[in-house]
């Protein structure tokens, strides 16, 4: 079987994924927390680690590195099927996801914790609350870019 993804094991990875038609359900604070807490929950199911993450109204960024043996298509499908189950909404993703390897871990994850202050939707990373900046989830430590 053919693999869409290439890069699937020990890299770090900046997996984007976007809601269908750029839909803003996590608006919704409890969507929002749903989606973060589910996360985990598929972590327990196909382990891999989980550096940074920021859950946005139309889209989820996310900092991954999956050990030997593991699939990043399968921890993200179980992501957005059961994700979209929780939720009650059969059409809550696009189809598909992007990844990238990343290189400069520093960059990456400046990246993915500023989203929401270039989106005007906080003025520090840390005060946006579906984002591993506000420091509220266990995660496999980086470097953070603004200290």
């Amino acid at each position: 079987m053919t693999q869409r993804h290439p890069v699937q094991n020990e890299v770090l990875m900046l997996v984007t994924t976007n809601t269908f038609y750029g839909k803003k359900f996590f608006e919704n604070a409890a969507y929002a927390t749903e989606a973060i807490e589910h996360l985990y929950r598929v972590q327990q199911l196909y382990p891999f680690f989980i550096h940074g993450f920021v859950i946005m109204p139309d889209h989820c960024h996310f900092l991954f590195t999956v050990p030997a043996g593991g699939s990043i298509s399968k921890i993200m499908r179980a992501y957005k099927m059961g994700l979209a189950f929780q939720l009650g909404i059969s059409k809550l993703w696009q189809p598909r996801f992007h990844i990238r390897e990343i290189r400069n871990s520093t960059e990456a994850l400046k990246y993915i914790l500023l989203n929401p202050v270039r989106k005007n939707l906080s003025e520090m990373p840390e005060e946006y609350p579906w984002s591993s900046a506000a420091n509220h989830w266990d995660l496999e430590p980086l470097e953070i870019p603004w200290e």
